[in-house]
C-alpha cells in the first residue's frame, strides 16, 4: 500500500508490485539482478530478463512521480537495485526499529509498550497482493516467524506481569492462523492456566501434540511437557512466574556447567584465551569466538571457560542466544537468564562471574549490561557472525577459528575410537580425518559410527562416505548432529541473494579464487562481487587471504549440491 497525504492506493498484483515488495523487503540493501529475477519471474525468466526488469523500474518510477514521491528513491547500484527507506516511509523499517528499541529497554511496561506499537503496524496478510511464488516460498515464512517471535516476546512480558488475559486475544489468534507453530501454543496454553482456565490449556496442549503428530510426524519439544506437568501438579496456579519454565533458561545442574567430552587439540588458541580471561587481564575480558557451523565453537568456548574458573575467572554459566530452533533470542530474555545466573551463583551481582553467551546472530542480542565494562566479570561470545562492531566498539578480543589440523582430527578421531581401534588402521584414520573436512562436527559423527558398529573397519566408513559426505555425515536417531542439518540452519539466517551467491561460489569458481573469479561466477561486475564476497567472509562461508578467497571443502561439496534442483 502506498500512503501520500490523506489517501492510500493499493497496488494491483503485477510485476511492478513484485519488483517494488521484493526492494522493500530488502530495503537499504543491494538486490541482485538475478535476485531479482527470480522473485518476478521465478523459473521462467523471459529472453530479454535484463530489459524487462528495467522496463519494471521504469514503470514504478513513473508511479512513484503520479504519487509524488521522487523517482529516485530507487537506485541504481552496480549489480542491482537498492531501495532506500526508513522508518517514516517503511512499516518494516519501523517495526524492526521498534522491536530493537524495546530490547535496550530495562522497564517491562515501557518494553511491551513497544513491542505492542511494532505489532500494530502489521495489517492483513504480508504479501496479499504479490504474485511470487519465490518470494512466498523463500520470503514469506521468515517475515511471518519474525512478527511471531515479537508476539511471543509481548506474550512473555504480560504474563510476568500478571497481565495473562491481557495475552489470549493475540495468542489464540496467532494459535489459529499457525497451528502447527509450538513456541505460540505453549504460552496460549500458560496464559489460559493462569487465568484459571486450566482445562482449555491442557486442551491447547493436546491440541498441539497432535498436530505436531499427526501432521509432521515430531514429537513437541520438551518444554511443552514440563509446562503440561506443571499444570498437572497445580505448580503456581495462576500466579505470575519468577522465571517461565517454557523459556531456555541458563544450565542449572549439580556441575554448574557442562563438561566436553574428550576435547582435543585447539591448544594455542585455548591458552590466548586464558590469558584474555585472567584476573590480571589487560583488556575488557571478552572474547569473541567466530566460525561456521561444526567447527566446534561452543567446545572450545565451554573447554576453556572450564579451565579459567579455577583460575580467577569467576563462577561460569552458560547462557544460550539461540531458541531451540535455532531462532535468535531477544536481549531481554538472555538479560533475565543473566540475572538467574547471578542468583544461583550465591555472590551476586557484585561476585566474579563467567559468562559463555553462545549462537549470537547480531550484536543486539547482547544484553547492554554485559557489554559494559566490569572487572568482575568475563564474557565468551560464540558466533557464526564476525561480529566485527562488539570488537571495534567494545575492544572485544576475536578468535576466528578454522578446521583443525591434519593431527588434530586424527587424535581427536583416536580420543574417541580408542587407542588399540584407531592404531590398528593408521592410514584409514588420516583418510577418514580428509574425509571429514577436519570439522570437529563430522569428526565426531564419524567416530559415533563406528563407535555403534564395532565389527566395522574404519576404511569402511572411508569408502562409505565417499558419494555423499555431507548426507552421509549424519547420525539417524539425531538430527542435530548432522552436518547437511548445520550447514541448512545456518543458510536459513541468512538473506536470499547471500545464500545465492554462497551456492554460485561453491558450484563454480576454484577452491582459490580471486575477486575477479568470483565476478565471473556471480555474473556481477568486481565492485559487486567484493561486497558479496566480504558478506560472505563476514558470516563465515569464505575465508579471505592476501588477494584470494577460499572456501572449506565441506562447504563447497554442500553448496554444489544445495545448487541442485530437488529431483
Amino acid at each position: 500500500m502506498i500512503v501520500y497525504g490523506n489517501d492510500s492506493v493499493v497496488l494491483p498484483p503485477s510485476k511492478p508490485t513484485i519488483l517494488l515488495a521484493t526492494l522493500l523487503l530488502y530495503a537499504n540493501n543491494i538486490v541482485t539482478v538475478e535476485a531479482l529475477w527470480k522473485a518476478i519471474w521465478s523459473d521462467e525468466q523471459p529472453t530479454a530478463a535484463r530489459a524487462a526488469l528495467q522496463t519494471c523500474v521504469l514503470r514504478l518510477r513513473q508511479l512513484f512521480t503520479k504519487y509524488g514521491i521522487a523517482n529516485d528513491v530507487i537506485e541504481t547500484v552496480p549489480g542491482g537495485y537498492r531501495m532506500v527507506a526508513d522508518a517514516e516511509r517503511l512499516d518494516l523499517v519501523h517495526f524492526r526499529e521498534l522491536v530493537r528499541r524495546a530490547a535496550d529497554v530495562e522497564e517491562p511496561t515501557e518494553r511491551l509498550g513497544l513491542l505492542d506499537e511494532a505489532l500494530a503496524l502489521w495489517h492483513d496478510s504480508p504479501l496479499a497482493n504479490v504474485p511470487s511464488p519465490s518470494l512466498r516460498a523463500d520470503v514469506l515464512p521468515r517475515l511471518v516467524e519474525e512478527r511471531l517471535r515479537v508476539v511471543e516476546r509481548a506474550s512473555d512480558l504480560r504474563i510476568a506481569l500478571g497481565q495473562a488475559g491481557a495475552a489470549l486475544p493475540a495468542l489464540w489468534s496467532a494459535s489459529r492462523a499457525h497451528p502447527g507453530h509450538e513456541g505460540i501454543s505453549e504460552r496460549l496454553a500458560e496464559s489460559l492456566y493462569r487465568t484459571g482456565r486450566t482445562a482449555e490449556a491442557l486442551a491447547e496442549i493436546r491440541r498441539i501434540r497432535d498436530y505436531l503428530r499427526d501432521e509432521l510426524g515430531v514429537d513437541p519439544g520438551r518444554a511443552l511437557g514440563q509446562l503440561e506437568i506443571a499444570i498437572l501438579r497445580g505448580d503456581r496456579s495462576g500466579q505470575p512466574p519468577a522465571e517461565n519454565p517454557t523459556r531456555p533458561r541458563a544450565v542449572e545442574t549439580g556441575d554448574p556447567f557442562p563438561a566436553v567430552p574428550q576435547f582435543t587439540g585447539r591448544a594455542e588458541v585455548s591458552a590466548a584465551i586464558l590469558r584474555e580471561l585472567g584476573p590480571d587481564r589487560a583488556g575488557c575480558g571478552t572474547v569473541v569466538v567466530t566460525g561456521p557451523p561444526g567447527i566446534g565453537k561452543t567446545a572450545l568456548a565451554l573447554h576453556t571457560a572450564r579451565l579459567a574458573a579455577p583460575r580467577g575467572a569467576g563462577v561460569p554459566s552458560l547462557l544460550r542466544a539461540a531458541g531451540p530452533d535455532g531462532s535468535p533470542r531477544p536481549a531481554e530474555e538472555i538479560a533475565a537468564d543473566l540475572r538467574a545466573a547471578y542468583e544461583r551463583s550465591g555472590t551476586g551481582t557484585a561476585g566474579r562471574m563467567l559468562v559463555v553467551l553462545d549462537d549470537v546472530s547480531a550484536v543486539q542480542q547482547i544484553p547492554a549490561d554485559l557489554l559494559r565494562w566490569n572487572p568482575d566479570r568475563s564474557v565468551i561470545v560464540t558466533s557464526r557472525m564476525s561480529l566485527a562492531g562488539l570488537v571495534a566498539r567494545h575492544g572485544a578480543r576475536v578468535h576466528r577459528l578454522d578446521v583443525l589440523s591434519p593431527d588434530e582430527s586424527t587424535e581427536l578421531l583416536r580420543v574417541l575410537l580408542g587407542a588399540a581401534r584407531a592404531d590398528a588402521e593408521p592410514a584409514a584414520l588420516r583418510a577418514l580425518a580428509t574425509a571429514c573436512g577436519h570439522f570437529p562436527l563430522a569428526l565426531r559423527v564419524a567416530g559415533a559410527r563406528l563407535l555403534t558398529r564395532p565389527r566395522m573397519r574404519i576404511d569402511d566408513v572411508v569408502a562409505w562416505l565417499a558419494p555423499d559426505r555431507i548426507d552421509r555425515l549424519t547420525l539417524p536417531d539425531d538430527p542435530q548432529m548432522s552436518v547437511a542439518h548445520r550447514f541448512r540452519g545456518w543458510l536459513d539466517q541468512l538473506a536470499p541473494p547471500l545464500v545465492d551467491a554462497f551456492t554460485r561460489i561453491g558450484s563454480t569458481a576454484p577452491p582459490v579464487f580471486a575477486a575477479t573469479d568470483g565476478a565471473a561466477a556471480l555474473g556481477v561486475t568486481q565492485v559487486v562481487a567484493e561486497a558479496l564476497l566480504d558478506r560472505l567472509v563476514d558470516a563465515h562461508l569464505l575465508e579471505e587471504g592476501s588477494g584470494h578467497y577460499t572456501m572449506h571443502e565441506l562447504l563447497r561439496i554442500f553448496a554444489r549440491g544445495f545448487a541442485r534442483p530437488v529431483s
